[in-house]
């Protein structure tokens, strides 16, 4: 399970203590499009629907190409263009305090280098713990670019430049909902900002917030973003929190010990 974050940026401070006035259920009831994933039968009597956009075979090959042909659009992952995540490949720029941010989602023959490099900077790997040649980096993001869709790795670009690496994915669909309790079309973030100017002067925070907010914009079925920073990532937690995530609990999970931080739909307009 990758980390949720590493290095965003609103200081440090005491572990925050879990928000026990909202309290999270669990509800019992799979969807089809969970049924469906998970390999089961629908409920007798109820005809399953087939997954909009579902793949004809179980993956596809990686982006190839040095790039596109003039008067072509970029080579995308099947992942990118998933109806798992509302295509992502499609959420338009948005204006932020810091500058113009768009998600673009990875294509390994452009990007695997600046990745690499940023998984081996120390404050990097010490949470994602990818440091090495790029065949590290590559194992990591195959199995999304070539995945059903349910995680798709973007960069970050703020201003026309590439400065982070961030993860939109499923939580309902993920592990991690072993863990919480989960509920369908929750959507997970996972993110590092990869250049050491951009951090320690609330980019992170600016940035989790529009990320957030082009999730809820984009994913109507969506009721609450999800993440799971490390404990120990103290500046990470209250980066979250300042960008209007609430602190819901923590967990034991086979590679860490985490914050479960979520915004809610419902909470947006005041947080």
């Amino acid at each position: 399970m990758a980390p949720a974050d590493a290095h965003t940026d609103a200081g440090t401070g005491p572990a925050p203590q879990a928000d026990t006035a909202a309290e999270d259920t669990l509800d019992l009831e799979l969807s089809e499009e969970i049924l469906a994933l998970l390999g089961e039968d629908p409920p007798a009597g109820e005809a399953m629907r087939p997954l909009p956009g579902a793949p004809a075979s179980p993956a596809s090959s990686p982006p190839g190409g040095a790039g596109p042909a003039a008067g072509t659009g970029p080579v995308m992952s099947r992942a990118a263009v998933s109806d798992l995540l509302d295509h992502p490949a499609d959420w338009r720029p948005v204006t932020t305090a810091a500058g113009v941010f768009q998600l673009v989602p990875v294509r390994l023959e452009r990007d695997l280098a600046v990745l690499t490099r940023w998984m081996n900077d120390p404050a990097v790997a010490a949470f994602w713990e990818l440091a090495g040649p790029e065949a590290v980096t590559a194992a990591h993001l195959r199995p999304q670019l070539e995945g059903d869709g349910r995680s798709v790795p973007c960069l970050g670009v703020l201003a026309g430049i590439p400065m982070s690496y961030w993860e939109i994915y499923r939580a309902d669909l993920d592990p991690l909902a072993r863990h919480y309790p989960a509920r369908p079309q929750d959507t997970g973030i996972h993110l590092l900002i990869g250049g050491v100017h951009n951090r320690g002067q609330g980019v992170g925070t600016t940035l989790l917030r529009a990320v957030a907010d082009l999730v809820l914009d984009n994913r109507p079925r969506c009721a609450r973003v999800v993440a799971e920073p490390d404990l120990r990532n103290t500046p990470s937690v209250s980066a979250f929190l300042s960008a209007g995530f609430r602190f819901s609990a923590e967990l034991e999970l086979p590679d860490k010990r985490a914050a479960l931080m979520v915004r809610e739909r419902i909470h947006r307009a005041q947080l």
